[in-house]
């Protein structure tokens, strides 16, 4: 399988812009800007697209994983927070909010933790990942 977005940038870093068009066109040509990324402009940035990405697919691997498990979750919510220090993208945190009927606390964090680790995307990283689990009933 292979995805692809394409990016077009006019201008200097701090007065130009562009956008952002995805192969599914869910992003069509999709404002950026040093502003949308370094304060508080219009638009997206690479970092928010990396933490969709970090969490979509961390979210999907657990729902695969608890699935094979023999669980059937009742919802999966994940937040992934991208940190940028520097220039250099340092870490990224994912927070789990979910609802899995029947499931333990330590086989729920096991799997969780597996996810974290397996999913394509988290290996395709090389900071940090941090993961905070929390079971609801």
């Amino acid at each position: 399988m292979k995805r692809n977005a394409t990016a077009v940038w006019n201008g200097t870093i701090k007065e130009g812009n562009g956008h952002i068009t995805t192969q599914s066109s869910v992003l069509k040509q999709t404002q950026y800007s040093f502003k949308s990324r370094f304060a508080d402009g219009i638009g997206t940035n690479p970092e928010e697209l990396l933490a969709a990405a970090h969490a979509g697919c961390f979210t999907m691997k657990l729902s695969l994983d608890l699935t094979e498990a023999g669980f059937k979750p009742d919802t999966l919510e994940t937040q992934s927070v991208i940190t940028l220090d520097n220039g250099k993208i340092t870490t990224s945190e994912l927070t789990l909010n979910a609802k899995v009927p029947g499931i333990g606390e330590k086989q729920f964090q096991q799997i969780a933790k597996n996810a974290e680790q397996t999913c394509p995307i988290s290996g395709a990283f090389s900071f940090e990942i941090k993961l905070i689990a929390n079971l609801q009933n």
